[in-house]
């Protein structure tokens, strides 16, 4: 890490814990219903409740919120899947783009609705405006909203006592969509365009290029099969270049939703390396910011909605203190770059290929810096959105966001998906330091008993069962290797990340690894859907225990969980179960690969 690098981290650290305070002074009142926003569009919003049979003033215990969860995000897939499917007989397709098969379908539906965002295709040559707009861009709402609603019922839990109900999915929805995601959402792609980022509806555009390419192309017959001549070879013509295809969009609209609701989607294959998704440094800065501006003011929402704002505090700090580490790690190892490219002998002259660090698969735009900070960011979150090729980085550089992944992606974490992991992480520490003091676990004023740690272990050990089991059928099947294009230990750091990918809902991957076939597509479907729903579940679960419990007054063997002693605690539990799990995985691939550049045999 040098000066340069400690200064952008430093900056970027201190203007989001900055901004997280007045968004999360916003979330707390609109949610509550003491925002004037709330107010103001009251009419408007009953109206919504009406048409659509909704009484708002009717709370639901959990398992009718769980149940109104997942019903209605299983209509969401099955609306965007009928979509994929029929897209090449709907409007809003200027390039006439056909139908995804069933499979593709099927797992990119899974993706968007679970917040996961898994591309297995090529946008700009698969997906209409209409589908981005209709499917893509909606779910990005949605599936945001669903996981901050979750969250909200899981406080509510701990902020309520004696009362078996946890809120209206309805209207914590409604609320969440309409009063803090599309205006946050809005401001954020009036910053992009201003930028440069496109929002158009225009059919692609081929402009000239500055000069000619001519490549060999395949000379072909009438029926477009490739012409050979006596010998068998094909036969080939020059063929010049003299224009590009420009791929054009409402693009802004869909970014911002991405990044701020931790979805990660690309409207382009590159992501946000592609120029018209991240045309600037300050356009890279505000991407950042969009991804955890909203996790981090969740734990502010916590504080403040139970009743102590010093309990927000401490998981921020865990949070910032674990994102802080990694960038440090991230950065200085791309930094450092490969040993064995830094010098490299010809003909007795040495030639420095990597002294200024591992630019591999990086936009010089943006700089190592400000590379690997979005690399931590998108991957501490469950976003998945990638400002550089991830394939490229190096050993160790990989290891960090594959690690923090892994860890359920609590470092921040998704919108709402985040804060309730940590929240999880927190029932445990609680539980293991009384088994270590002889006392009864309580956290924020509620004892935490069998049930509550039955759900835990649920939430905590399923992501592993489903990435490791996931990984070991791709790595025993022929369906599953086949889709290798890098042997050895990167092949399987490659397969180990789709499904740490998939399963903990991020979306981003190593590439390098053909993944759209029915077999990866199945298979990674399935885990997208577990690793969503079969967490959220056993935490509404914990939220409807916990409202049910009265609250203990504080004494003094009362384990405070706001200081120090805490948050080392609780980092301490996220690190030794999250990431113990998968280190004999991890030492097969990324560890493997760094003994391999390091020269060790």
């Amino acid at each position: 890490m040098n000066a340069n690098n400690l200064l952008q981290t430093g900056i970027f650290l201190v203007v989001l814990l900055a901004l997280a305070v007045p968004v999360a002074g916003y979330i707390t009142r609109v949610l509550d219903g003491r925002s004037r926003v709330v107010r103001l569009f009251a009419p408007v919003e009953n109206l919504l409740y009406r048409i659509a049979g909704v009484d708002p003033n009717a709370e639901m215990n959990w398992k009718r919120y769980a149940f109104a969860t997942i019903s209605f995000n299983v209509l969401g897939v099955g609306f965007l899947y009928v979509l994929l499917r029929v897209q090449g007989w709907l409007p809003g397709n200027p390039q006439a783009f056909s139908a995804m098969t069933p499979d593709g379908a099927f797992n990119t539906a899974v993706s968007f609705v679970t917040n996961t965002n898994w591309q297995d295709y090529t946008p700009e040559q698969t997906v209409s405006y209409l589908t981005q707009m209709l499917g893509f861009t909606v779910q990005n709402f949605l599936s945001a909203a669903t996981g901050i609603v979750v969250v909200i019922a899981l406080i509510r839990g701990f902020a309520r006592h004696s009362v078996q109900t946890i809120g209206n999915f309805w209207v914590d929805l409604t609320r969440t969509t309409f009063y803090i995601l599309v205006p946050m959402s809005a401001l954020i792609a009036g910053l992009l365009m201003s930028q440069g980022m496109i929002q158009n509806f225009k059919s692609y555009q081929d402009v000239p290029t500055l000069q000619t390419t001519t490549y060999a192309a395949p000379k072909l017959d009438a029926q477009g099969n490739a012409i050979k001549d006596a010998k068998g070879n094909p036969v080939t013509v020059d063929t010049k270049v003299t224009t590009q295809t420009l791929a054009m969009g409402p693009v802004a609209s869909q970014e911002a939703i991405k990044m701020l609701g931790t979805n990660g989607g690309g409207f382009f294959n590159a992501n946000s390396a592609h120029p018209f998704e991240n045309p600037t440094p300050f356009a890279n800065f505000v991407e950042m910011l969009s991804i955890l501006i909203i996790p981090a003011a969740l734990c502010l929402v916590f504080g403040n909605v139970v009743g102590d704002r010093r309990q927000g505090v401490a998981v921020l700090a865990v949070m910032t203190i674990a994102f802080a580490v990694a960038v440090g790690v991230e950065v200085s190892a791309e930094q450092a770059g490969n040993p064995m490219l830094t010098t490299l002998n010809v003909d007795q002259h040495a030639s420095a290929l990597q002294t200024g660090g591992n630019m591999e698969g990086k936009e010089t735009r943006f700089g190592i810096a400000q590379t690997g900070i979005f690399v931590v960011a998108t991957t501490a979150a469950s976003c998945g959105a990638v400002n550089a090729m991830h394939d490229s980085l190096t050993p160790i550089g990989g290891l960090v966001p594959l690690l923090f992944i892994q860890l359920g992606e609590v470092i921040f974490g998704g919108v709402g998906s985040g804060l309730y992991g940590m929240l999880v992480f927190a029932l445990l520490a609680v539980f293991v330091a009384g088994l270590m003091i002889g006392r009864t676990p309580e956290y924020v004023g509620k004892k935490i008993e069998s049930f509550e740690m039955k759900m835990v272990s649920i939430v905590i050990l399923l992501t592993p069962l489903l990435v490791l089991l996931g990984t070991s059928i791709a790595v025993l099947s022929d369906a599953g290797k086949a889709g290798i294009a890098n042997p050895g230990a990167h092949g399987f750091s490659e397969i180990l990340y789709a499904f740490s990918s998939a399963a903990n809902n991020n979306g981003s991957a190593f590439a390098g690894l053909t993944v759209s076939t029915p077999f990866y597509n199945s298979l990674l479907g399935i885990a997208m859907w577990f690793g969503r729903f079969g967490t959220i579940v056993p935490v509404l679960a914990i939220a409807g225990s916990l409202a049910s419990k009265k609250r203990i007054a504080v004494t003094g063997g009362t384990l405070p969980t706001h200081g120090p002693l805490f948050v080392v605690l609780l980092l301490g539990c996220v690190l030794l179960v999250g990431a113990l799990t998968y280190v004999p995985a991890l030492a097969l691939g990324p560890g493997v690969e760094h003994l391999i550049m390091l020269g060790v045999h």
